[in-house]
């Protein structure tokens, strides 16, 4: 596994924390959206490169 893999992992799970707590303070949607967006993206990120599809 590479760092760069690790660190993007970790990020989007501490960003999918920080959707889950924005929304349970009922938040502007807007800013819970974009939370989500960046969390997803981050997750998907660290798995393509685990994969090796992305590099």
């Amino acid at each position: 596994m590479n760092g760069l893999s690790t660190i993007l992992i970790v990020v989007g799970l501490f960003l999918a924390g920080g959707v889950y707590s924005f929304q349970k303070q009922q938040m502007p949607k807007s800013v819970v959206v974009l939370l989500a967006i960046g969390s997803v993206m981050c997750l998907v990120a660290g798995v393509l490169r685990i994969q090796g599809i992305w590099e």
